[in-house]
């Protein structure tokens, strides 16, 4: 298949049955897939630190209300 190459990028051409632009720097490209699924780990990562904020405060409300529980009763 016959690929136009894309004006001032080396490494870029254009599919021209599907109009699509591919990247044929394979260094490059295998960069970007690594960059992304660091992007995704971390994204991830910052999603779990989240929960488990939640989660210990949601369990800070519960043992302060026990202890306000236990305060009443003693009184």
């Amino acid at each position: 298949m016959d690929y136009i190459k894309v004006k001032g990028r080396d490494h870029l051409v254009r599919d021209p049955r599907t109009n699509s632009i591919i990247n044929t720097n394979r260094s490059e490209y295998e960069q970007y897939v690594s960059s992304r699924q660091t992007k995704k780990d971390e994204q991830q990562r910052i999603q779990n630190l989240e929960s488990d904020v939640a989660n210990m405060k949601d369990d800070l409300n519960e043992i302060k209300n026990l202890l306000r529980r236990l305060a009443n009763d003693e009184s």
